[in-house]
């Protein structure tokens, strides 16, 4: 487990007309609810755009995948510059332990999407792991891979 100290961010944030916390999200170009996990959603994109130089384009937020015949979402994924799946992030709110029931979530979503680095991280601590699909082995990294070190560049 490593501390993920993600750094401020000018976060946009306003008000709906019922009072509702909104945040801007510029992936999805709109204001959208500004819940605990969300706040650590767009603390990701952030880090992971201004800090370890992912292209804000090959990221994709709360994308569909079907597994075992139901529609599921992912909390943010990111490709590589073929448009292949590379980093696949699930965010918890603060509050919500990285635990086994949420390896055993993402690693179900990532049997479908087969992206070769996983993140787990509730914004106070993370896990990200490389995953070898061909020798059904995973290896536990000490930080997340900047995107140039990912793609192997």
């Amino acid at each position: 487990m490593q501390a993920l100290d993600l750094p401020p961010f000018e976060a946009k944030l306003t008000q709906s007309a019922t009072n509702q916390p909104l945040i801007w999200d510029g992936l999805r170009r709109k204001h959208v609810v500004l819940t605990p996990e969300e706040w650590v959603r767009q603390h990701v994109v952030h880090y992971l755009i201004t800090h370890l130089g992912y292209p804000r384009g090959l990221l994709a937020l709360e994308r569909g995948l079907r597994y075992n015949q139901r529609q599921k979402r992912t909390d943010l994924l990111a490709l590589d510059p073929t448009g292949q799946p590379l980093l696949l992030v699930e965010c918890k709110a603060p509050s919500v332990a990285i635990d086994a029931a949420v390896a055993r979530q993402a690693t179900t979503y990532n049997q479908t999407i087969g992206a070769p680095l996983l993140l787990l991280t509730n914004g106070l601590v993370h896990y990200c792991w490389r995953v070898d699909f061909a020798t059904r082995t995973n290896e536990r990294l000490e930080d997340i891979p900047a995107f140039a070190d990912a793609v192997g560049r």
